[in-house]
Formats: structure tokens, C-alpha cells, sequence
């Protein structure tokens, strides 16, 4: 809107040209001694082409009257333009002071604000001119904005039924012009539109970052699980060369003795002790070969593969808690490894009395619970045996606990995430 100062000078600037004009025409006529008639018609000559001269010119008229009072008009052509421009702004905090400036140049507004929604309360996010108190403003609620006393007209903003910003002007010395709720309407309908696109960014950017910490995760994952094959690796050659390095050493002595002795008395009891020590690599293999892949595992859970394990033990174990639960293939080989590997130690003879065994499944982990009254090892000696399995859980973000009982007896403690790729958490 057009300033008072302004609109004076586009009045009384075509006039007092104007004026100029027909005392020029008038000294020229009385000095070039012009009949009656042309000094008659000359004034009303000189009006009309002044008329058609600054209707012409009206845009220099206009400059020269901003220049002189060094105000710009301002209309709401002009003002919507204005606020068009910051509508491209990247950011939301520089386009909304410059929203708020528009909207009180093209409304003649006191003040204009613009609210955004936190819930029900709303703040003030941008004002023009600034708020003299230099504390942020804010209201309980849409009502208890629109009851301010200050409050000339307000537009909320709404999106998908949501109430996100509100556009409000300070008018207390003139009327809300239906132009001015023109003007509101249409600054209000662009600035939903740029609240809509910075969330739409910004949703975009949390689902690039969402992406981005996933791709590290399963990178990580990746990572863990080459080094449980590694460890699985080194654990079966462990094994391997510990099962058969002693039984095939013996079997070459008795079967080199058996030779020696052909046809001898003692070729019978040589060939004997080979056959024995054969029967016991044999079944040393099917452990082994159950510990690399037991099938009944895959096919039948924990539960079954447990239940296999002890049944060839020679010491009782009672398996309880909650062994009928599945998890992932990875999650329950590693479990089932290292209570296969604990049990294998703490059932060797003479130990007696029965081993505990409890397995449960909650808070995204799966725990394994071994109770040995009375171990034939120590803790140390244990985790020494485990070593590869303990690093095998610890690299699917595990861990295990190994301790010996002030009142005798062993207790070890072992749990890993149900999911291969849960965050690594520390032991509690």
C-alpha cells in the first residue's frame, strides 16, 4: 500500500507540472501576441496534453515520488510477488522473515506475525517488525491466539487436518479489507506449500541417514560374520587335530606291533587295541561332525539337538527354560557350539551330579545358563576350552562369563543378540 507521504507527492506533482505547463503556455501567447480564440483554447490544450503526457510517464511519476520520499509502494500485486520470491528460499527460517515483511507491506499491517504449531501452543517464528519485548512470543492455543486483543485477522494453516502455522496482522488503526484477506489467503496457501516441501526434505534427509546407518550396519555384520567363519575354521582344525593326532598315533603303534608280531600270541591283542582305538575315532568323528553341522538343529531346534548332545554323555544334564524358541540359523548354531563345547568338557569322568542347563529368550537376546556342582575343570581351564567359541559369540556381539563358585562348583553364563545384526551391547 502506497504511504500518505507518497501518495501527496504522485498528487500534487501532475499538478504543479501542470501549472508550470499552462503559465509557460500563457507567458508565450502574451508574448507572441496571440489572437483571442488560440489564448481561449491554448489552456485547455495544454491540460489535455499534459493528461495524455503523465498517463504516459505515470511510471516515472511514481519513481520520482519514491525518490523524493525514499518510500516504495507497495501493492499487493506487488507484495504477493515479493512473497513468491521467498518462497524459493532453501531454508525455512530465511524465507518466513521475509513472508512476514511482505504480508505487512501489501496488508498496510501494524505488525505481522507468523505462528508455527508445537502441538497445540503455538510460537512465534517470524515477525515484522521484530517484537520489541526480544523474548519469544508464544499462546496456550489457536483460541488464545485469536482472542489477543491486538489480533486484526488471523489464518491458520492446516495440512492433512493438521494445524502447522498460523499467518496474523495488527491492523488497530484501519479495517481488514477483503483485499487483505485476499492477500492472507494467498501468502497462507504458499507458505503450506514451503512447510510441506522443509518437511518433505527433511523426511527425505532422516530416511538418507536412516539408509546410510544401515548400509554401515550391514557392513559391520558382514565383517562379524567373516570373522565367525574364521573363528569356526580354526575351531573345527582345533578339533580335527586334537581328535585325531593321539587315537591315529596309537593305532599306527599297535598295528606296527601287530606286524612285528604276525603269527605270534600277541598279534591277536595287538590287532584288538587297533580296532578299539579305531571304533573310538570313529565315534570321536560323529561328535565332531555333529558339532559341524548337526542336522536335527536346522530341522528341529535347540530342544532336539540338545536333547541329541546329552544322550551321549556320561554325566546327567537337565536342559530346561525355553528351548522350543527359534531364532536365526546363525544365532542358534553359536548357541548350540558353545554349550556343546562346555558340555563336552564337563561331562569327562569321574566328575558326578548333575549338570544344569537353562535357555531363555527375551529382551532380544538369547542366554544360555550352565550349573556344574561339581566340575572336573576349573573356570580357567574351561574358558582355555572355549576359547574359539567364546570369540565366535563376541564376533556375532556376545560374550561370555565364566566363574567358579564360592561354594563350589562352576557357573558360566553366555548370551548373544536373536538378531545377528543387533547393536553390540556390553555384558551386564
Amino acid at each position: 500500500m502506497a504511504d500518505p507521504a507518497t501518495r501527496l507527492v504522485r498528487t500534487f506533482l501532475p499538478a504543479g507540472v501542470t501549472f508550470l505547463l499552462l503559465v509557460a503556455a500563457t507567458a508565450v501567447t502574451g508574448w507572441a501576441g496571440a489572437s483571442r480564440p488560440v489564448a481561449l483554447a491554448l489552456p485547455f490544450a495544454v491540460i489535455a496534453g499534459a493528461t495524455v503526457l503523465l498517463i504516459r510517464l505515470r511510471g516515472v511519476v511514481v519513481t520520482l515520488a519514491e525518490r523524493i520520499t525514499r518510500r516504495r509502494e507497495i501493492t499487493p500485486y506487488s507484495a504477493l510477488a515479493q512473497a513468491a520470491r521467498h518462497f524459493r528460499s532453501p531454508s525455512l527460517r530465511e524465507a518466513l522473515p521475509g513472508l512476514a515483511q511482505a504480508l505487512a507491506d501489501g496488508t498496510g499491517a501494524q505488525r505481522s506475525t507468523i505462528w508455527l504449531a508445537d502441538g497445540d501452543r503455538l510460537a512465534v517464528i517470524a515477525s515484522y517488525p521484530l517484537g520489541q519485548s526480544g523474548r519469544p512470543e508464544s499462546a496456550a492455543s489457536l483460541p488464545a491466539l485469536l482472542s489477543r486483543p491486538g489480533i486484526a485477522h488471523a489464518v491458520p494453516l492446516l495440512d492433512a487436518g493438521e494445524l502447522r502455522a498460523v499467518l496474523a496482522i495488527e491492523k488497530p488503526e484501519s479495517p481488514v479489507t477483503t483485499q487483505d484477506r485476499i492477500l492472507l489467503n494467498d501468502i497462507a496457501h504458499g507458505t503450506t506449500l514451503l512447510l510441506r516441501r522443509t518437511n518433505l526434505n527433511t523426511e527425505l534427509t532422516e530416511r538418507v541417514r536412516r539408509a546410510d546407518r544401515l548400509v554401515r550396519e550391514m557392513q559391520d555384520f558382514r565383517r562379524r560374520i567373516a570373522r565367525a567363519r574364521e573363528v569356526e575354521r580354526r575351531r573345527l582344525l582345533t578339533q580335527l587335530s586334537r581328535a585325531t593326532s593321539g587315537p591315529l598315533n596309537a593305532l599306527r603303534t599297535h598295528l606296527t606291533a601287530a606286524r612285528a608280531t604276525l603269527g605270534g600270541h600277541g598279534a591277536g591283542s595287538a590287532l584288538r587295541l587297533a580296532r578299539t582305538e579305531l571304533d573310538e575315532l570313529i565315534d570321536r568323528f560323529r561328535v565332531i561332525a555333529r558339532g559341524v553341522y548337526p542336522t536335527v538343529l536346522r530341522g528341529q531346534g535347540p530342544a532336539a539337538a540338545l536333547e541329541e548332545l546329552v544322550a551321549d554323555l556320561d554325566r546327567p544334564v537337565r536342559l530346561t527354560g525355553d528351548l522350543h524358541v527359534r531364532a536365526g540359523w546363525a544365532v542358534e548354531s553359536a548357541a548350540y557350539q558353545v554349550t556343546a563345547a562346555a558340555l563336552e568338557v564337563l561331562g569327562t569322568p569321574p566328575a558326578a551330579g548333575e549338570i544344569r542347563v537353562r535357555v531363555t529368550h527375551g529382551d532380544a537376546r538369547v542366554r544360555i545358563l550352565i550349573e556344574d556342582p561339581s566340575p572336573p575343570v576349573l573356570a580357567e581351564q574351561l574358558r582355555a576350552a572355549l576359547v574359539h567359541d567364546v570369540e565366535r559369540l563376541v564376533a556375532l556381539g556376545g560374550a561370555v562369563e565364566c566363574a567358579d563358585r564360592n561354594g563350589g562348583g562352576l557357573r558360566l553364563f553366555a548370551w548373544l543378540p536373536d538378531r545377528p545384526d543387533t547393536t553390540r551391547e556390553s555384558l551386564s
